[in-house]
């Protein structure tokens, strides 16, 4: 909270406000006991818990203390009132480097005297063992007395070392409060941080000379001597890219100057000045020749002139010949730079569909799901900003300018403009919807529906979908996703695959839209992308089993060549979607979560009961979904990564089903025995000790997903997309016939449809009744109907609700919000009739946001369930890394 005028810190009275920074707020104060004016720093209030922020606070009170020069803001006392943290300096009247700047250069003169000011006061700081790793014309005060160096809060003791590491790797924390001194952490202001400081490598002395190198090249110039429109931009700047001459901006500025800011800024520490000592030296000795650097040249005859002249033409002659002969063949290639970026405590990953984090075509701006929601931030802001409306959203991508973000949220497409407003509605989706892109002519390229449909096309600007393309039956095909448009609109990429194998085994297509031609471009990936290297070159990207491979692409002819190279491996990807973690923007950047197969995110396996208690069923956190408990409670079934796993409890320990075909929900038979799942063409079981392989249950060429037996386990109800409608769910029952060879199943029936999309059945312990949901109302909620006929239902849930499940000993049926609770409703039965009472909160507690994925099971005694509970803390965050200039490594590597 703001400190107001006439406030005390022990003997100090506050009496104005003179700025405030990220880390503490400076008045102005009176000091009662000496009657002097003084500048009073105190911490802010949010950061005086934090041990970083005070360790911070603390190094610089020790090292403004250490040091006593007429260039150094003085510091006169420490204090502590009131839980207050204070320092007490030195008030300084004048303005700061930073706002003389905002009018113009300087003139030589001052630049020479100011500059030289500022060595003495560093050479100071140096000769004591401090190194400042701060300096910017914010941190500098000018004053009449001269000027003053401020701010030491990023200060460390010095020890002159320069570490071997060349990696160019570097962490960005771009949340505050992050620690400031570890290894491989960037810390400082980017437009005046050294190319190591932006690498994350141990600052020194010299570190300190570049960035005066940054401020005297301002100071002369008027302009940074590294610029960007955004943080990655300017970092990149600093590592890759010399400032213009100073002459060039400046012409009246000494070239000795010049020479000496350029010394400043080498990119090497070897080739810069090595103490401030040397730099303050040429200084005074610039400031003592005057503007000139040579002895003036005397007065020239015409004949000298004459041969001045034919002196120059011969050297642009020979200028030219050398340029011609030394070119490159082909242009400098930039250096690859990653950088692993923590999007904060506001961020965390979730399980839906696509990529969670994109960048805008600029490389300006992220756009990201968290708790499926949308934030965006602006890479040189610390803080992102929630997307009002935008409460579903999943799969989100940017519109050609970068203004506008087209997502899918509740079987809708919805835009937002990234400066703020609501969301506005573009056109109506299928329950599943799989990827968008936005081209060009502000038409979009959407898969409304996992499957049974193509590719279809909207305006932007909203209105009704139109088919753009079929899938090939004839070969099997069964969805077609994650569409791309092609520089200047001309076809579409987009990835396809059958029900035989996963997504693995998936192709990626390009159809043209002119004459509907489609090619095959490679089999055996998912996720297809160009990167556009040139006007009408580039490469092919795709994702197999978490590595991200790279091949050539002739736009024109719309044609790989050349054989797939590796590019970067342990790429976060989607067994079950087909998706990857990844994005590009127009500048070359790549950002991609890493970690390989997913579902999504981290999650814990937890008991949890009534009262909030949770106890672990599994010791380590993993990327786990749909938990189904064994009959005798003691096993639970988990999806991970596209595969069936069976888990004990007891011994912690885990065995795989399956492998590698995208298998789903699993369901345990009655009699414990076997585990029952959704494959890639219809119903698997497999034996549940892992004694056999997964063996076909039933044939389709549409999901089916096993949800419920009888209480005998010799009719299992189950879901089913209706063929004739991707957008549609059934529910079946089936007869399940058991022999020593396994299960086999009957002839299937389907439930009487009340509803256009009905799923989850649930039997009744008594066999009676069926608890389901459905969402003809708007959104999905439970009824009960009776089993196995009885064209009516009794409704349930009045907030929303799905997967429900009956306790096996009591009269009671749970179910799970979309909010991720559990809900609970006491039931009784007269007669033919089915009465329920309010469903009341079982738990306080949220489970894991899985998205529309199944996150809970209720234990046989009905007082537990096993549950999927969200990560907390830093575990939780969504991290995201940057590699730049990623094109030119493209051609490295593809050459």
């Amino acid at each position: 909270m703001p400190l107001s005028a006439g406030a005390r810190l022990g003997p100090y009275e506050i009496q104005s406000s003179l700025g405030a920074g990220g880390m503490g707020e400076v008045y102005r104060a009176r000091d009662t006991r000496l009657d002097r004016s003084v500048a009073i720093k105190i911490l802010r209030a949010h950061l005086s818990d934090d041990p970083e922020a005070k360790q911070r606070f603390d190094r610089e009170a020790r090292a403004i203390a250490s040091l006593n020069h007429p260039n150094i803001c003085a510091l006169h006392d420490v204090g502590h009132h009131d839980g207050i943290d204070y320092l007490v300096m030195e008030y300084l009247e004048g303005e700061t480097l930073a706002d003389r700047l905002k009018k113009g250069p300087l003139p030589t003169g001052q630049v020479l005297k100011y500059g030289t000011e500022i060595c003495e006061g560093l050479e100071k700081a140096h000769k004591s063992g401090v190194i400042h790793r701060d300096l910017k014309p914010g941190n500098i005060m000018l004053t009449k007395s001269g000027a003053k160096l401020m701010d030491f809060g990023l200060a460390k003791s010095n020890v002159f070392a320069v570490p071997a590491s060349t990696e160019l790797d570097a962490t960005m924390s771009m949340p505050p409060g992050q620690p400031l001194t570890r290894q491989g952490t960037i810390v400082g202001t980017f437009q005046y941080m050294s190319p190591e400081q932006v690498q994350g490598k141990e600052a020194d002395q010299r570190s300190d000379i570049f960035a005066l190198g940054a401020v005297f090249y301002e100071m002369a110039t008027g302009q940074r001597a590294f610029g960007g429109e955004t943080s990655v931009s300017v970092m990149a700047a600093v590592l890759e890219r010399d400032p213009a001459p100073i002459s060039s901006l400046s012409p009246l500025s000494p070239a000795a100057f010049g020479h000496l800011v350029k010394t400043c800024l080498a990119k090497d520490p070897e080739e810069r000045f090595q103490t401030v000592h040397d730099l303050k030296t040429q200084l005074k000795w610039i400031a003592e020749s005057g503007s000139q650097t040579s002895v003036p040249a005397a007065p020239r005859s015409k004949f000298s002139w004459m041969v001045a002249a034919a002196l120059s033409v011969v050297s642009v002659i020979l200028a030219v010949f050398l340029w011609r002969a030394l070119r490159p063949a082909d242009p400098i290639l930039r250096p690859l730079m990653r950088l692993d970026v923590d999007l904060g405590p506001d961020s965390s990953p979730g399980y839906e569909p696509g990529a969670h984090a994109i960048i805008s075509p600029d490389g300006d701006r992220l756009v990201y799901v968290s708790q499926a929601r949308l934030f965006t931030r602006k890479l040189d802001q610390l803080k992102a900003v929630e997307m009002p409306g935008t409460e579903g959203a999943f799969a989100p991508f940017f519109s050609p300018d970068g203004r506008w973000v087209a997502f899918f949220a509740r079987a809708k497409i919805n835009k937002i403009s990234v400066e703020g407003g609501e969301p506005i509605f573009v056109c109506d989706a299928a329950a599943n919807p799989r990827g968008g892109s936005w081209g060009e002519d502000d038409n979009i390229i959407v898969a409304l529906g996992s499957n049974g449909a193509g590719l279809s096309r909207v305006s932007a600007a909203g209105g009704k979908p139109a088919p753009l393309t079929a899938l090939d039956s004839e070969h099997g095909e069964i969805t077609q996703r994650w569409p791309q448009l092609l520089p200047h609109g001309a076809a579409v990429l987009f990835t396809a695959h059958t029900a035989v194998n996963g997504f693995n085994e998936a192709s990626i297509e390009v159809v043209s839209l002119a004459d509907q031609r489609r090619r095959t471009l490679h089999r055996g990936g998912t996720y297809g992308r160009y990167v556009a290297t040139s006007k009408d070159h580039g490469y092919l990207t795709y994702v197999n089993r978490g590595t991200l491979f790279a091949q050539a692409f002739d736009l024109n002819r719309l044609e790989v060549s050349g054989t797939p190279v590796p590019v970067v491996e342990q790429v976060s990807y989607s067994a079950a979607f087909g998706s990857a973690e990844l994005d590009f923007s127009r500048n070359g950047t790549l950002i991609y979560g890493g970690g390989g197969a997913s579902g999504g995110g981290l999650v814990t396996v937890q008991w949890l009961d009534s009262t909030g208690t949770t106890r672990p069923f599994l010791a380590k956190p993993g990327d786990y979904l749909y938990p189904s408990l064994s009959p005798d409670g003691t096993r639970v079934t988990l999806g991970v990564g596209g595969d069936i796993w069976v888990f004990d409890g007891q011994r912690d320990a885990g065995q795989r089903l399956t492998s590698g075909a995208g298998f789903q929900y699993p369901l345990w038979s009655r009699d414990g025995r076997y585990v029952l799942f959704r494959g890639l063409g219809g119903m698997f079981w497999a034996r549940a000790d892992g004694a056999s392989t997964p063996l076909q249950f039933t044939q389709s060429t549409v999901p089916q997903y096993p949800w419920s037996f009888t209480a005998d386990g010799k009719r299992l109800a189950f879901q089913e997309v209706n063929p004739q409608k991707g957008t549609e769910y059934d529910i079946w029952t089936v007869p399940v016939l058991s022999d020593a060879a396994g299960l086999r199943a009957g002839k299937p029936e389907m439930l009487p449809k009340l509803t256009f999309r009905e799923g989850h059945p649930a039997i009744s312990p008594d066999g009676r009744w069926v608890a389901y949901y459905a969402d003809d109302s708007g959104m999905p909620q439970i009824y009960v109907r009776a089993f196995p006929d009885k064209n009516s239902r009794v409704p349930i849930s009045n907030g929303g609700g799905l997967y429900p499940a009956w306790s096996r000993n009591s009269h009671e049926l749970f179910f799970r919000t979309e909010e991720n609770q559990i809900m609970v409703a006491t039931y009784r039965v007269e007669g033919d009739s089915f009465l329920a009472d309010k469903p009341r909160l079982w738990s306080d507690k949220r489970l894991a946001n899985v998205g529309q994925w199944r996150n809970y099971d209720l234990a046989p005694d009905g007082k537990h369930v096993i549950a999927l509970m969200p990560l907390e803390g830093r575990e939780a965050q969504l991290r995201v890394t940057f590699l730049l200039n990623f094109f030119d490594e493209l051609q490295r590597r593809l050459k």
